[in-house]
């Protein structure tokens, strides 16, 4: 069978025979390596007519060879060749513009070849530093219009790539693609019906049978299927994908006719694509080889663009505790939120990810009390949220001076070049804003983890939250997570009716690379498995190398999918192994370790529980662990030394400290100083290192100035204070309120190394007295949500960033003053008990054109509830809303959903204002 297929493969290469190989009608590449960056171009070569293939080899000439070749009728295909046996028949290769037809016709006129050597490092992934060196050609032909194209081909060892090359000046639409990669039909296949969301489930077929996987997708005999997509030919390994993709292009996934080799790229929606040219498009990308090549595979990264962030120290890849995944209602609740802030603290992991729901009433709060202890926030947000650039500018500034240190974006669902267009302006503004992301609902990688090292990771997959499959999870190890980090929020042990073993479960963190790991249980879930506990405070979030170990994802002899990989982090090994099916025996060679004799834990499965056991190996031996049924194993291991008993790191995390202002509570006029101090004191432990504590004068509000100098010490012992003093002033146009002045001190970490200093805030609240009438548009919040967009002042709600409404109509009456809304929202001012009436003219804003329903209501301190409106409609008159508000604190004014949802809820507050003492 092998040599009747490489008999067609060479045929097809448009009649090119042994001889004329051998006299020179096959060009090839002759560059010789070299250790810059890029060696220059040669020389263009002069058209040979006479030549109809070429090929491009891989560096070291010994396995991979890219084979394009030009037929009569001018049509290019390229086909690809491991060890001399075929693995991709020659496929189309074209382009199409609305200009010109660039898939027939065509004809060389000239030629370049290069060696690309790249070395460069990571923030994350399966390898942080680099090293990459790819042959290139670029082949330049010219279509029967005149009209030029270049085909870029990439060989090295671990795959080939191509892309086209237009160089027209000035905007260059693409209407479509030939490019088509030729699969033989009984080639073994791992498809996933193409979903924007990636969420679709993979099935094992064969290529020419893959449109049974998944019928209900498919339009007449044409099925798309999404990236990445694995197929096994004679024992070599094909992973099709793309890389290098931004809002220059859009993304692109496969379409196969029924029973058939081909596999054609098509574009995202069908829809053109418009560059500014001249235009480079994505990669074409096969990572070729055996298992343990596309394991260790960095070729997605080795496409893509250079790093476009110089200062990388602030990206800090970790370890999360998320509370969605077991209880979707906890991230609205604060008290347990700090629960999971207390579980990260005392378990040395780096975030706890704050989930759908959040306030931001509260998320100051609890970033003050999570930073206290070590523990950084992430922020989860819906994308519909962070669309616009205003959307940006205010969220992403306001959370970094929450001290929010990154962002979960979520539900993008889409491959269009609009799409990557904005996926193009947030990763510019998260790396302005020194914010690290993570994708949710969110294309697969294709490279950008390389240009942007602040993309922690991925989704892109059918993760935890969409259910439970044991051999999706085998599955997923060779194929998706080969290309890039994956969100895949693994380790819910207290799942009801979990389908997995215990070890299994803490197997994935390992199995799966991701640059923030997003643990799926709560701290009762964890404390239940304190072994698994013990293994997962060990567990890094970043690694120094990655290892093909064992498995597969087809089924092995005994009826079992298995897959066995091991990490290192500087010198010690992590290695996962997960297994669908029945249960048997595991096997890991352990030749990865190296020289010497190595310490070794195991954590597997033993009667419904998880069981330590340590023993002594070296890298001849090989680990054999009985795994249950969808079992798996965890394993440590370290370089064995006289004494040590374990692999264990230790656990450092932050001491309780104390900082207290004296007063906390200040009252100054506008234009006028207040004076207060701060003392900070750690109780017992060790001496704090290199501590700071000062006033944050960056997030004092424009007018505001403070005086005092910092105070600081090198060592700070367990009970001794440190005392500090400041004064601040007042803006002279201050109109009244309450401002939180940040006192904040800092430490190294006891932990040492890279770990960034610990932060302790708290805030002094300066309040300048209300006088007369006052408006609440002019008031600072004390708390604010929104249905879309920020609550406005002085305008409606614009449902993108700040300052982007019109002015505020309530049956064709316009106000000059008051707070725009998008119901639910709410606002919290504080009132020192100074006022005795609130009064405005609420109701729908004229701009939703007699839609929408809100109810208005006023809360007094602990919610009191003070006054209140019926539901209004679009196109209802205001209606006036007064409330006795004497002796209260906290005023809160909430604009409710009518009913009918939060579209059009434009819900206006005009004239609000306060009568307060004089």
């Amino acid at each position: 069978m092998r040599r009747k297929r490489y008999e067609r493969f060479r045929r097809a290469v448009i009649g090119v025979t042994l001889s004329a190989l051998a006299s020179g009608g096959l060009l090839a590449a002759t560059t010789t390596p070299s250790t810059a960056a890029t060696t220059p171009p040669s020389a263009p070569a002069t058209s040979h007519p006479s030549a109809s293939a070429w090929t491009v080899s891989d560096p070291a000439r010994s396995a991979l060879t890219a084979r394009l070749a030009l037929d009569a009728a001018g049509e290019l295909r390229l086909a690809v060749a491991r060890g001399g046996e075929p693995v991709l028949s020659p496929g189309r290769l074209g382009i199409r513009t609305d200009q010109h037809d660039l898939t027939t016709g065509l004809r060389l006129i000239g030629r370049k070849d290069r060696t690309v050597h790249d070395t460069y490092r990571m923030t994350t992934g399966k390898e942080l530093r680099r090293s990459a060196t790819m042959r290139e050609t670029t082949f330049t032909f010219r279509g029967a219009d005149g009209a030029r194209l270049g085909v870029v081909v990439r060989v090295s060892d671990d795959g080939v790539a191509y892309r086209y090359v237009l160089d027209e000046r000035g905007p260059v639409t693409v209407t479509g693609e030939a490019s088509t990669f030729e699969v033989p039909a009984d080639a073994k296949a791992w498809v996933q019906p193409y979903a924007t969301s990636y969420e679709s489930e993979r099935t094992e077929t064969t290529a020419g049978a893959a449109n049974a996987a998944e019928p209900r997708t498919c339009a007449d005999d044409t099925c798309s299927f999404g990236y990445p997509t694995l197929f096994e030919v004679d024992g070599s390994y094909v992973l099709l994908t793309e890389a290098d993709v931004d809002g220059r292009y859009s993304g692109s996934h496969l379409d196969h006719k029924d029973g058939a080799t081909a596999y054609s790229v098509a574009l995202a929606d069908d829809e053109p694509v418009t560059s500014p040219g001249p235009l480079s498009t994505p990669w074409r990308t096969a990572i070729v080889g055996s298992l343990d090549t596309l394991v260790g595979s960095t070729l997605v990264d080795d496409l893509a663009p250079p790093s476009r962030v110089r200062d990388t120290s602030w990206i800090r890849p970790g370890t999360d505790d998320w509370s969605w995944l077991s209880d979707t209602n906890s991230p609205g609740d604060f008290d347990r939120q700090r629960d999971f802030v207390d579980y990260a603290a005392a378990h040395g992991l780096e975030y706890t990810l704050v989930d759908a729901g959040w306030k931001a009433s509260w998320v100051p709060e609890l970033v003050r009390y999570a930073r206290a202890r070590g523990v950084d926030v992430i922020l989860w947000f819906d994308w519909a949220d962070l669309k616009t650039q205003a959307q940006r500018d205010a969220w992403f500034s306001k959370i970094k001076a929450w001290g929010v240190v990154g962002v979960k974006v979520d539900y993008m669902y889409s491959d269009a070049q609009s799409t990557f267009q904005w996926y193009d302006a947030i990763l510019r503004d998260t790396a302005e804003q020194h914010l690290m992301i993570d994708f949710h609902g969110a294309t697969i990688p294709r490279g950008l983890q390389r240009t942007w090292p602040q993309v922690m990771s991925v989704e892109g997959v059918r993760g935890k939250e969409n259910g439970q499959n044991p051999t999706r999870d085998v599955f997923l190890a060779f194929t998706r997570n080969i290309v890039g980090s994956m969100d895949y929020t693994p380790t819910w042990f207290s799942r009801p009716n979990r389908q997995n073993s215990l070890a299994h479960e803490l197997a994935l963190p390992v199995v799966y690379e991701s640059g923030w790991t997003s643990l799926g249980d709560n701290p009762e879930g964890f404390a239940a498995q304190p072994v698994a506990e013990r293994y997962l405070e060990q567990l890094p979030a970043a690694w120094d190398e990655t290892r093909f170990v064992s498995g597969g994802p087809g089924q092995q002899s005994t009826g079992e999918r298995q897959a066995v990989l091991a990490r290192r982090s500087g010198d010690r090994w992590f290695v996962g192994g997960i297994l669908a099916g029945t249960g048997g025996t595991m096997k890991a060679p352990l030749g990865f370790l190296g020289k010497g004799t190595w310490l070794v834990e195991t954590v597997a499965d033993q009667d419904g529980q998880l069981r330590r056991t340590v023993r002594t190996v070296t890298a001849k031996d090989t680990l054999a662990v009985p795994a249950a049924a969808n079992g798996g194993f965890a394993a440590l291991a370290c370089p064995a030394a006289k004494g040590r008993t374990d692999c264990d790191q230790p656990v450092t995390t932050a001491p309780a400290t104390t900082l207290a202002t004296d007063p906390s509570t200040v009252t100054a006029e506008a234009g006028k100083k207040a004076s207060f101090g701060a003392t900070f004191t750690l109780p017992e432990g060790a001496a704090l290192r290199d501590v700071r504590m000062t006033v944050d004068r960056g997030r004092l509000p424009a007018g505001w100035s403070a005086a005092g100098a910092d105070v600081r010490a090198r060592s700070l012992p367990a009970g001794k204070e440190l005392k500090g003093r400041w004064t601040v002033t007042v803006a002279g146009d201050q109109p009244g309120g309450t401002v939180e002045v940040p006192v904040v001190v800092t430490y190294a970490h006891p932990a040492g190394g890279s770990t960034p200093p610990v932060h302790v805030e708290e805030v002094v609240r300066v309040s300048t007295p209300l006088h007369g009438t006052v408006y609440a548009s002019d008031q600072p919040f004390l708390g604010e949500s929104n249905g879309f967009g920020p609550v406005e002042r002085d305008q409606s709600n614009g449902e993108a960033g700040g300052q982007d409404g019109k002015p505020l109509t309530i049956g064709g009456t316009v106000y000059a003053k008051g707070l725009g809304m998008n119901a639910p929202g709410q606002v919290r001012i504080d009132l020192q008990g100074r006022c005795t009436r609130f009064e405005a003219h609420v109701g729908v804003d004229d701009e939703t054109d007699g839609k929408g329903s809100v109810t208005f209501t006023v809360l007094g301190d602990d919610d009191r509830q003070l006054a209140a409106t019926d539901v209004l409609h679009g196109g209802d008159p205001a209606q006036p809303l007064t409330a006795d508000v004497t002796g209260v604190h906290t005023l809160t004014l909430t604009a409710g959903d009518g009913g009918d949802g939060k579209n059009y809820d434009h819900a206006d507050w005009g004239l609000a204002r306060l009568t307060c003492a004089d």
